[in-house]
């Protein structure tokens, strides 16, 4: 009995004592949790009160290029899509993104005292008095403009987006710029197991893709040029050089918003971006920021009745010092919601040399999205957008060969 009695008071004080170092334990822990709770990377916010607020990562800045190290102000999108979309939460979307990989984003309240103090309206583009005042303003030194070019919520969904980062200098520099369009039956798969149906999965996954493109853009790594049989399918039909073209000379580029003969609404506008993103990535080109373009063409109040006259050319080569004007038509420009049916995009363009007032290149192009198909719909293309990214690649590779 007294053995008995022994045992009990020692499992008792065993188990007293347990509790006293647990509770103890917590209590220190309690005590050392003063410091400030681990954000999750994800979540936005500001640390800064001032004019100059930023919306930072968690995790450690990125060792980058003297561009990237400020805030980049990320513009309300420009709706290109014809169509009623959430442009509010795609770009809220894209903020949290940015900021999961690293990048400071100019807080909103900031921005938006900008925009309201300096009267901007048009987010599509960027000038170079709007781009210095963001630097003066706001601290910002770079600026993410994006652009909806195409948005469906019907099953399969389907998104285009395309998107550039521009300094904020007297000259507004493209650091940066690429686009994305994507379908949920793009890659079906077995038994359709890859099938997206969730709208808002496929715009986080095009989202994802124009993030990484900047960040590998920002670690050196060039973009992936497409295979040989891709840009054989989307050659142009036809093709004029002039003997005095010269793809080797250095050469400053204006891409004028292109002459709209389709019934596809901003499809001269979605033409240009798609032109502008190509010509930058040629190595012995400065194309001119599109904002500052459009300033220009309102400054002249030039309206382009069929396409740009010699005259006109007159103007824009002398205001923005450019030896080269790239214009075109848009004759068909087509996309489909559902999970039947075909994009076509058709257009012609010509690049107008300042010396001798000629056309130093012209071609025509034309495709549609069922091109090369011929069983299990592989090779299909399912949006315009993606469709005329590859079109206008193939032609900027045979310009400047």
């Amino acid at each position: 009995m007294t053995s008995s009695t022994s045992f009990t008071s020692k499992a008792i004080f065993v188990f007293a004592t347990g509790l006293v170092l647990l509770f103890g334990c917590a209590a220190a822990r309690k005590d050392v949790s003063g410091a400030p709770p681990t954000l999750n990377p994800l979540q936005i916010q500001p640390v800064s009160p001032d004019r100059a607020e930023t919306v930072r990562s968690p995790r450690d800045k990125i060792k980058n290029k003297n561009a990237y190290r400020s805030s980049i102000a990320v513009l309300p999108l420009e709706n290109l899509s014809g169509t009623v979309a959430p442009l509010k939460e795609i770009r809220e979307s894209l903020i949290e993104e940015l900021v999961a990989r690293g990048f400071d984003v100019l807080g909103e309240r900031p921005l938006e005292e900008f925009m309201e103090r300096n009267r901007m309206r048009y987010v599509g583009g960027i000038d170079g008095t709007t781009a210095t005042a963001f630097k003066r303003e706001t601290g910002a030194g770079s600026i993410l403009i994006t652009s909806l070019e195409f948005y469906s919520d019907m099953i399969p969904p389907k998104i285009a987006l395309t998107s550039r980062l521009v300094s904020t200098d007297q000259s507004p520099v493209i650091l940066w710029m690429d686009s994305v369009g994507l379908a949920g039956d793009d890659s079906p798969g077995f038994l359709d197991l890859g099938l997206i149906e969730n709208p808002i999965v496929l715009r986080d996954k095009a989202l994802r893709s124009l993030t990484h493109s900047l960040a590998g853009n920002l670690a050196g790594k060039p973009a992936q040029e497409s295979p040989e049989g891709k840009r054989n399918k989307f050659r142009p039909k036809f093709i004029y050089r002039s003997p005095s073209f010269d793809p080797r000379a250095r050469h400053t580029v204006a891409v004028i918003p292109f002459f709209n003969e389709s019934t596809r609404k901003y499809a001269g506008e979605i033409m240009q971006l798609h032109l502008v993103l190509e010509m930058a990535k040629a190595g012995n080109i400065n194309v001119i920021e599109p904002g500052v373009v459009r300033k220009e063409f309102l400054a002249l109040r030039i309206i382009m009745e069929g396409g740009i006259s010699l005259a006109q050319s007159d103007l824009v080569w002398d205001t923005l010092d450019a030896d080269l004007l790239l214009t075109g038509k848009v004759i068909d420009y087509q996309d489909y919601q559902g999970s039947e049916g075909a994009p076509v995009v058709d257009f012609s363009l010509q690049v107008i040399q300042r010396k001798g007032r000629e056309v130093g290149w012209s071609s025509k192009s034309y495709n549609s999205g069922m091109d090369g198909v011929y069983f299990f719909d592989l090779g299909r293309e399912r949006t315009a957008s993606a469709m005329a990214s590859e079109m206008a690649r193939v032609v900027r590779g045979m310009m400047w060969k």
